[in-house]
């Protein structure tokens, strides 16, 4: 079996290159790709990583995406990402979080996405805990 974290790679490097066709080109097909904290944001198909990533390469002109840490487990490969950059407001776009995924034959077969936008609020860990909990 290939090294699956090789195709973590090429995503890295096509993000970087803003290459929209290398990205896609990551992925299988039928990828199934979801959002395990937005189940609405699931989606299914190449096609919409390309329309995903396009859309945030146009408006984020600067993008850069930094593959920071891996592991496997056979066809299974944990990515931890940062993908960051300067929105066309202005305003700093900064995604950080883990993407699990099986690949099959060297392309992305399904998806389980774990990213979000950086925080940068002022709420302590006894803040956060304390909304979570009590009653609105």
């Amino acid at each position: 079996m290939d090294d699956p974290r090789e195709v973590l790679r090429r995503q890295e490097r096509a993000l970087n290159a803003h290459d929209v066709d290398a990205l896609a080109d990551c992925f299988h097909e039928n990828l199934l790709s979801e959002n395990f904290v937005h189940p609405s944001q699931t989606f299914t198909g190449r096609d919409q990583v390309k329309r995903n990533w396009a859309q945030m390469i146009g408006d984020v002109p600067d993008l850069r995406a930094q593959l920071l840490g891996t592991a496997t487990d056979g066809d299974t490969v944990w990515g931890e990402w940062r993908i960051y950059g300067t929105r066309r407001d202005g305003e700093l776009l900064d995604l950080r979080g883990v993407v699990i995924s099986k690949v099959e034959d060297g392309r992305v077969r399904s998806s389980r996405r774990y990213l979000a936008p950086l925080d940068p609020g002022l709420e302590t860990v006894d803040d956060f805990f304390r909304r979570m909990v009590e009653p609105r």
